[in-house]
C-alpha cells in the first residue's frame, strides 16, 4: 500500500465521540495552531523585579506623552494593593481609606513580647479595621524592647485585632524583651482588602441580629436560610492624558495624578471642582469618542441611592462634576437609565458606540453631541448572556464573550459561535467563582484567551482558545507556572503581559496563596520562565476501510519543524496508540494495580535529522500523538506519513 498521509482537521473538538472525530484533534495542553498545524505556545519570563501583594484582578496600560512624565505605565489592581509600575519597578499608590484614615497612637502605644517579632499597637480612637488590612506606621519614638524605630516605622500587614483601638503586627526584629514604650506617632489606614475568591455561607446573625421567630427558624446556634455571598474584588481603571482613574467595584472613584514622586491615589470626589462624584460606582470608563467619564451602576444624583441600571457621566469639561444643569456652559453632566436588565454587568469601548451589558442584554450607547440629549441608547439584544463582568472583550472594533453556555460575538450584530468544546468548558467550571473567570487577547496569534475555574477547583485553572481568524478552538490547564489571574495585550509593550500567583495545595480545594506573585511577558521563547514547558497534542482515532480491516504499520516518515528552539538537540516525541474497538481504553490495569498498553503502543523519538522510523504497530484504529518535555525546545506538526498495509480482519 503507497504511504498514507495523516492530515488532520484544525483546531480541537471534545463535542463529538473520539471515533466520531476521526480526521481531527481530541485532546491538547499548552498547544496552538498556527496556519492550520499544531504548534506549541510560546512560554513566558519574569518582566516585574518585585512581588505585589493579593491576587492581581486587573492590568490596564497607557502611556504619557507630557515632558516631565513621557513614558509607558502599567496600573496594577490586586484584591489588596493598587500599583503603577514604570518600567519592571512597582509603586504603591493605594489610597487610604474615606472615613478617618489617620488615627494617633496612645498609651502604652508599643508593646514587645521577648523573643518574639510580633508587636501590639495602641490607638486612640476606634480602628474599624480587620486582619490582612495594611497600615503605614509613622512618627513614633524608639526603640521599644530592642525593636528599633525603623522596624516600627513603616508599614504592615494587620496579624490580628485584639480590641477594637489595637492591632498586632509582624516587624523584621525579634524583641530582645518584654515591654511597653515609644510616643507619639500615627497609623495611615490604607482601604480595607477585598476577596480573592468568592466567599458565601450560612450564619446565626442572618438575616436579623439573633435569627429569626418566624418559619423557617433562626437564632443563636441555628444557621439562617438567607446566604451572605461575598464577592471578589474587581477593579476598573481608565486614563484620561497622563492621569490614571479607578473604582473598586461597587466602590468610590479614585484619581491618580501621575507625577515623579508617585503619591497615593486620592477621591476624585475630593479633587478640585469635584461636584456630585457617583458613589458605589459598578465600573468607570472614558468615552473613547467624547473623553466624557462615564460611571455604569451607581447611585442616583440627588438621592444618593444605588442604581444597577443607571449611567452617569460628567461634564465634558469637567471629569470631576457630575452635578447636572439646564446650562450646557455650566454642565453637560447627565444620566440615563438602562431599560433591559437587572444590573449593569461591564460597558466596552468600541468603534462610534460603547457596548453596556446587563445579564441578559446588550445595549449601544452612543455620544451624540447634542445638549441635553448628550448620550442616546438602543437595546442591540436582549437574548444574550454574560457569565462574568470580565469575559467580554473587544478585538479589531468586534466583540467576543462566554456566555453561561455558550459564546458570543458582536460586530454590528449579535451572534452565536460555534464551538467545538462546549460541553468540555461548560460541563466542568466552578460557576460559583465566574467572576473570577476573564477574557484576553493574543493579537500576534488571532486568539481570544478565557482563562477559568474548573469544576474542581476554586482557582483559575484552565484556558480555552478561539482562533477568530481561522475558527477553530483549543485548550488546556494552568499548569507548569501558568496560573494567570488578569492579562494585557497592550500594543504599548512588545509581549503579552500575565499576573501570576500561587496556590495552597494544602487545601481542598486550593486557594491562592502569596508567593509567585509577579508579571511576566508571554510568548517570549518557549520556557516556563527558565523552566521546561511541556506540550502535548493527540489526535482522534483513525482507521482503514471504516475499520473491517487490521492495520500493520512498519514505518513512520515524520514531519516537524523545531524553528525556535534554544535547544542545540530540540526533539520531540510521536507516539502511536492502538485500540481495536472505540470502548477500548488505551491502558489497562492489572492486579498489582499497574497501567499496562492495551496494545503495543510506540513511542519514539524525533529531531530535526530524523528520516524515518521503523516501527511494527497492529490494530483496527489508532491515535497519534506529538510531545515535548525538554528545555528550549519549540516545534510545529506538518504532515507524517505513515507506511502499512492492511492485515486481514481477524484479531
Amino acid at each position: 500500500m503507497p504511504l498514507k498521509k495523516l492530515i488532520f482537521k484544525a483546531g480541537v473538538n471534545r463535542d463529538q465521540t473520539n471515533y466520531a472525530n476521526e480526521g481531527g484533534w481530541y485532546a491538547c495542553n499548552k498547544a496552538r495552531f498556527f496556519s492550520g498545524f499544531p504548534q506549541k505556545i510560546g512560554g513566558w519570563t519574569r518582566f516585574t523585579s518585585s512581588q505585589y501583594y493579593g491576587v492581581c484582578k486587573a492590568l490596564f496600560n497607557w502611556a504619557s506623552s507630557s515632558a516631565s512624565t513621557v513614558g509607558n505605565y502599567l496600573a496594577i489592581g490586586t484584591n489588596e494593593k493598587i500599583y503603577v509600575a514604570s518600567g519592571p519597578t512597582l509603586y504603591d499608590i493605594t489610597p487610604l481609606r474615606n472615613l478617618n484614615p489617620n488615627v494617633a497612637l496612645a498609651s502604652p502605644y508599643v508593646s514587645t513580647t521577648i523573643d518574639s517579632a510580633t508587636i501590639t499597637l495602641e490607638f486612640a480612637a476606634v480602628l474599624n479595621v480587620s486582619a490582612g488590612d495594611w497600615v503605614t506606621i509613622s512618627g513614633v519614638s524608639g526603640p521599644v524592647g530592642g525593636i528599633p524605630t525603623d522596624s516600627i516605622n513603616t508599614e504592615f500587614k494587620i496579624v490580628s485585632t485584639p480590641t477594637t483601638t489595637s492591632i498586632t503586627v509582624l516587624t523584621d526584629t525579634t524583641a530582645s524583651s518584654t515591654a511597653s514604650g515609644g510616643s507619639g506617632g500615627s497609623g495611615a489606614f490604607q482601604i480595607q482588602i477585598g476577596t480573592s475568591i468568592s466567599l458565601s455561607g450560612y450564619g446565626w446573625g442572618i438575616p436579623s441580629w439573633g435569627g429569626s421567630t418566624s418559619t423557617p427558624t433562626t437564632g443563636w446556634g441555628v444557621a439562617a436560610v438567607i446566604p451572605l455571598n461575598v464577592p471578589i474584588r474587581l477593579i476598573y481603571f481608565d486614563n484620561y492624558n497622563e492621569d490614571l482613574f479607578f473604582n473598586i467595584r461597587y466602590g468610590d472613584i479614585y484619581f491618580w495624578d501621575l507625577d515623579t514622586t508617585y503619591p497615593r491615589a486620592v477621591l476624585l470626589s475630593s479633587v478640585s471642582g469635584a461636584s456630585d462624584v457617583p458613589e458605589e460606582v459598578t465600573q468607570i470608563l472614558f468615552d473613547g469618542n467624547s473623553n466624557i467619564l462615564l460611571a455604569f451602576g451607581c447611585t442616583a444624583y440627588g438621592t444618593g441611592d444605588y442604581d444597577p441600571l443607571l449611567i452617569r457621566w460628567a461634564s465634558q469639561d469637567n471629569y470631576a462634576n457630575f452635578a447636572p444643569s439646564d446650562d450646557p456652559g455650566i454642565s453637560t453632566a447627565g444620566y440615563l437609565r438602562v431599560q433591559q436588565g437587572s444590573s449593569i454587568l461591564k460597558a466596552v469601548n468600541n468603534f462610534g458606540e460603547i457596548l453596556v451589558f446587563t445579564e441578559s442584554s446588550l445595549t449601544s450607547f452612543k455620544f451624540t453631541g447634542s445638549f441635553p440629549y448628550v448620550y442616546s441608547q438602543n437595546l442591540v439584544s436582549a437574548d444574550i448572556s454574560l457569565i462574568a463582568p470580565n469575559c467580554v472583550i473587544a478585538i479589531n472594533n468586534i466583540i467576543y464573550w462566554m456566555g453561561h453556555d455558550k459564546f458570543f460575538m458582536y460586530d454590528g450584530r449579535v451572534e452565536t459561535i460555534p464551538c467545538t468544546l462546549r460541553r468540555h468548558i461548560f460541563d466542568n467550571m466552578n460557576i460559583g467563582e465566574f467572576d473570577q473567570f476573564f477574557a484576553c487577547s493574543n493579537e500576534r496569534f488571532n486568539e481570544v484567551w478565557w482563562y477559568y475555574c474548573s469544576s474542581e477547583s476554586n482557582v483559575i485553572d484552565s484556558y480555552v482558545i478561539y482562533n477568530y481568524l481561522e475558527q477553530i478552538w483549543y485548550y488546556g490547564t494552568c499548569s507548569d507556572g501558568m496560573l494567570r489571574t488578569a492579562w494585557t495585550d497592550s500594543p504599548l509593550n512588545s509581549f503579552p503581559q500575565g499576573a501570576s500567583s500561587d496556590t495552597d495545595d494544602t487545601v481542598t480545594p486550593p486557594v491562592y496563596a502569596y508567593g509567585d506573585n509577579y508579571l511576566y511577558n508571554h510568548e517570549d521563547g518557549y520556557d516556563a520562565d527558565g523552566d521546561p514547558l511541556p506540550s502535548y497534542i493527540c489526535s482522534s482515532d483513525i482507521d482503514v476501510e471504516d475499520g473491517d480491516r487490521f492495520l500493520l504499520i512498519r514505518r513512520l516518515i515524520p514531519d516537524v519543524s523545531f524553528s525556535g528552539s534554544t535547544s542545540t538537540t530540540p526533539s520531540v516525541a510521536l507516539t502511536m496508540y492502538p485500540r481495536n474497538f472505540p470502548g477500548d481504553a488505551y491502558t489497562i490495569t492489572n492486579t498489582e494495580g499497574q497501567t499496562l498498553p492495551r496494545s503495543v503502543s510506540v513511542t519514539t523519538n524525533i529531531n530535526q535529522y530524523t528520516n524515518q522510523v521503523f516501527v511494527r504497530l497492529r490494530a483496527r484504529q489508532m491515535a497519534f500523538q506529538i510531545s515535548s518535555e525538554d528545555e528550549g525546545v519549540s516545534w510545529q506538526l506538518g504532515i507524517t506519513r505513515i507506511d502499512g498495509r492492511t492485515d486481514g480482519n481477524r484479531a
